[in-house]
C-alpha cells in the first residue's frame, strides 16, 4: 500500500456550478487516495472552508459570485503560504492564465480535461510539484512575446466595449481627446486589432476584458 493510499489526498472543490462539483466528487469517489472534504461555491466560503478544513490540494474555480477565484487565491495564500492550489476552468486567455499564476496557483487546468488529467495533477501538486496542461501552455505561447495594457488602456478599451466614442471617454476619465486617440491606438497595436470591435472581440477572448 502507497502513501499516498493509507494517507488520502484530501481536496476541496470550489465551483458555482453545482454539477461540476457533483462530477468531481463521483470522480474522487472512485480514487482510493483521494477523497473530497469539502465543497464551496464561492471565493469567499473558499477561504472560510480551507481555514477550517485544512485541505491538502484546492480545485478552484476562476469566475464566481462575490469572491472570485483569483482573489480567493490571494486571501488563501496570505494565510497560508504552502497552500497548493489548482485552478480548474473553462476560461483559457492568456490573462486568466498569467492572473491566476501570478496569485500563486500550482496549476491550471481547464474543465474539459479527461478526469485522469485532473487527478494527475492533484497528485503533482500534492507532491509539491506544479503542473500546466498542454493545452494551456499551447494558449500561453500564442501570445509570446506577452505584452500586457496599461490599466489606463485596460480602462479605455472597457469604455469602448461599452459603446462609448473617444471624446465620451475623454469626458468620462476628464483627459484629452487626443490622449484617448493615442491609448486606443496602442490598444489596437497591441493586441494586432483592425478597428475597436476587433479589439474588444480579442480582449474578451483572451480574458482582458470581461462580459458583465
Amino acid at each position: 500500500m502507497t502513501e499516498v493510499q493509507r494517507n488520502p489526498v484530501r481536496v476541496l472543490c470550489v465551483d458555482d456550478h453545482p454539477l461540476v462539483r457533483k462530477g468531481i466528487a463521483a470522480m474522487l469517489d472512485n480514487e482510493p487516495g483521494m477523497t473530497l472534504v469539502g465543497e464551496a461555491d464561492n471565493g469567499r466560503d473558499a477561504v472560510r472552508c480551507y481555514r477550517e478544513l485544512l485541505p491538502d490540494v484546492v480545485l478552484m474555480d476562476l469566475r464566481m459570485r462575490d469572491v472570485d477565484g483569483i482573489e480567493a487565491t490571494r486571501q488563501i495564500l496570505a494565510q497560508f503560504p504552502d497552500a497548493r492550489i489548482i485552478v480548474l476552468t473553462s476560461y483559457d486567455g492568456d490573462q486568466d492564465i498569467y492572473r491566476a499564476l501570478d496569485a500563486g496557483v500550482r496549476g491550471y487546468l481547464l474543465k474539459e480535461s479527461a478526469h485522469t488529467d485532473v487527478v494527475k495533477a492533484i497528485t503533482t501538486v500534492y507532491a509539491g510539484r506544479r503542473l500546466m496542461s498542454p493545452d494551456v501552455a499551447e494558449r500561453l505561447s500564442e501570445y509570446l512575446p506577452h505584452v500586457a495594457l496599461t490599466d489606463r488602456e485596460t480602462e479605455v478599451l472597457d469604455l469602448v466595449a461599452q459603446g462609448l466614442s473617444n471624446k465620451e471617454i475623454a469626458g468620462r476619465l476628464g483627459t484629452a481627446n487626443g490622449t484617448i486617440k493615442m491609448h486606443v491606438q496602442n490598444v489596437l497595436e497591441k493586441l494586432g486589432a483592425s478597428d475597436r470591435t476587433h479589439a474588444v472581440t480579442i480582449a474578451i477572448r483572451r480574458g482582458i476584458l470581461r462580459l458583465a
